[in-house]
């Protein structure tokens, strides 16, 4: 009890003096040591790092679950190192009330036959969102997390400690400045020749203990000025370290982006997919249209032929309209331009609708070139002497 007791005490001494140096610091009654402009870069840097990383991280939990109040449970299970319960993401939820429609509306009419596709196209997409989220979370959000919770920590509290070695420094070295300037004084007090003549010369007696007394404290406190600049040395190479650290954490975290890049580039072209494929779908329905439906009372004549494709059926009946054999078989007939052609490497899978239409496989080399007339968003595909039509979204244009 009396060693605690002790203890106690000369840590209240201790956080009194830095108390102190603290507060003359802050009113400029007390000189300060200063870092080095370099160590000064590294601590701007690892504030910046610190900053920015906590804004991301915010944001990105934000672009993955946009419901604050599902945001907060998320975090409490995690604090409470429970399993986060399986949530419904908003496409599923849709998907769902889509088909429990198309039951009750009569999944035997167009509508309801529509909304069937429509829904099971919302599922995939709403497990594509559930994929992505989960993948994001792990590459991305959780280096971010561990960085702040871990590494961040161990920097902050390596700060701490270092200006507490510093206010010690700094109050060993007012304590020896003041001994110095007192012993100084006691001298020039005992240099002065006394008068033995005197009955008693003790102030003479007195200065000459002062200024031997002085002495003892001018050593004893340029020894706890030593002791005082090799812990402030240790601790400041110390935190250099863990602050030079800030570099590796840049590169894992850059790293950690071109993942989360990579996994929402996945994410968009699977939605894309889905959307493509159902739009292929829709379009195979008898009496289906695509597109925004003009008012019936605009006349026909006009109508540009942009919307007028966009409101026609997508598989019109008409005797003028070329079948899909009449047009592979006018594909096969046209020549490829004599400049222009370009090669292109296959970025998905994609199923031909018609025999107008070339199937691709992913990563495969194809030639392909431009018509006059045509789609800028088709392009015609040549793979040995198979030649069709193929989607520009489906290709990486190669010089």
């Amino acid at each position: 009890m009396d060693f605690n007791m002790k203890k106690l005490a000369s840590d209240a001494g201790i956080f009194f003096t830095r108390a102190v140096q603290f507060t003359e610091e802050k009113f400029g009654q007390a000189e300060k040591t200063e870092l080095d402009a370099h160590f000064e870069n590294l601590l701007a840097r690892a504030d910046s790092t610190k900053n920015w990383t906590e804004r991301i991280l915010r944001q990105t939990e934000v672009l993955l679950q946009p419901n604050p109040s599902a945001r907060v449970e998320e975090f409490l299970y995690e604090k409470l190192d429970r399993k986060v319960p399986s949530r419904v993401t908003n496409g599923e939820l849709l998907a769902q009330y889509m088909a429990e429609a198309a039951s009750e509306l009569g999944p035997g009419t167009p509508y309801g036959k529509t909304l069937i596709k429509v829904s099971e196209a919302e599922k995939r997409l709403g497990a594509a969102e559930r994929d992505f989220i989960h993948t994001a979370s792990l590459s991305f959000l959780t280096p971010l997390r561990n960085f702040l919770e871990g590494d961040w920590k161990t920097i902050s509290k390596e700060r701490r400690l270092l200006q507490n070695r510093r206010l010690d420094l700094d109050a060993c070295k007012a304590r020896l400045k003041k001994a110095k300037a007192a012993e100084a004084k006691a001298t020039c007090e005992g240099d002065t020749v006394p008068d033995f003549q005197e009955t008693r010369p003790r102030n003479y007696i007195l200065s000459a203990s002062a200024s031997a007394l002085w002495n003892d404290e001018v050593d004893k406190a340029e020894q706890e000025l030593r002791v005082a600049q090799t812990e402030f040395d240790r601790q400041a190479e110390v935190t250099r370290l863990l602050l030079e650290g800030i570099s590796s954490t840049h590169v894992n975290h850059l790293r950690c982006l071109h993942e989360f890049v990579k996994s929402q580039t996945t994410y968009y072209a699977q939605c894309y997919r889905h959307m493509l494929d159902l739009q292929k779908q829709l379009g195979r329905f008898p009496g289906t249209f695509v597109g925004t439906t003009e008012p019936a009372s605009q006349p026909l004549s006009s109508t540009s032929p942009t919307t007028t494709a966009a409101t026609m059926p997508v598989a019109p009946t008409g005797a003028g309209l070329a079948t899909p054999e009449e047009a592979a078989l006018c594909l096969e007939e046209v020549a490829p331009p004599a400049s222009g052609t370009r090669k292109a490497r296959v970025l998905y899978d994609y199923e031909a609708a018609d025999s107008s239409e070339l199937a691709l496989l992913a990563d495969e080399l194809i030639t392909v070139y431009s018509l006059p007339g045509m789609d800028p968003d088709w392009l015609i595909g040549e793979r040995g002497n198979k030649k069709g039509k193929v989607p520009v979204t489906y290709l990486e244009l190669l010089s």
